[in-house]
């Protein structure tokens, strides 16, 4: 699957009143957040590798990591140097939630997959919020394309309507008693 596509009209050099500061930090934090969600994503598609959870996930995991490339470009128009310590944070707080509880020592919990779902419905909450700010400040921001944003809403809109089903889905499964105890 391609990523989105950009519009090819040449986008002037304005930063149009936006706070360059403030929008390195927010972009900045947001790769953080992408960079765990595409971490979170990937571990999610690989252990359900094989099943229709999977095969659902694995598409969402590709776009998720196109949209993290994405808003790398996005930074590199906007001339917003990548704050590598907050990359590293993101990465290492996602392996950190790794080491939660789950009621198993050695298998797998069905909590594992309903919890990584919910915190990955958050997550395209957030990136979608954060595509809004870009798609506000494109009025006045002429570097930002607002066809390039309006497309990644709309596939945000869409990794949420996926993630929130097999949610719905996976938590129903794993919190009836009758499901676990034929299983």
């Amino acid at each position: 699957m391609n990523g989105p596509v950009r519009s090819r009209t040449p986008r002037p050099q304005s930063a149009g009143g936006t706070d360059m500061k403030l929008l390195g930090i927010y972009l900045n934090d947001h790769l953080a957040g992408a960079t765990a969600g595409t971490q979170r994503v990937g571990h999610l598609a690989r252990a359900s590798r094989g099943t229709a959870l999977g095969r659902a996930i694995g598409g969402v995991a590709a776009e998720i990591a196109e949209d993290r490339a994405t808003l790398l470009e996005i930074m590199r128009d906007l001339d917003v140097p990548v704050r590598r310590y907050k990359v590293w944070a993101g990465w290492a707080a996602e392996k950190a939630g790794r080491l939660k509880g789950n009621g198993r020592v050695v298998r797998r919990s069905p909590l594992s997959t309903v919890l990584e779902l919910e915190a990955l419905r958050l997550g395209v909450e957030g990136k979608a919020a954060g595509w809004t700010t870009l798609r506000r400040l494109s009025a006045a921001d002429t570097r930002l394309d607002p066809i390039l944003l309006d497309t990644l809403l709309d596939r945000a809109e869409h990794q949420q309507n996926t993630v929130e089903e097999w949610r719905v889905h996976e938590a129903e499964t794993a919190l009836r008693t009758t499901d676990r105890a034929t299983a």
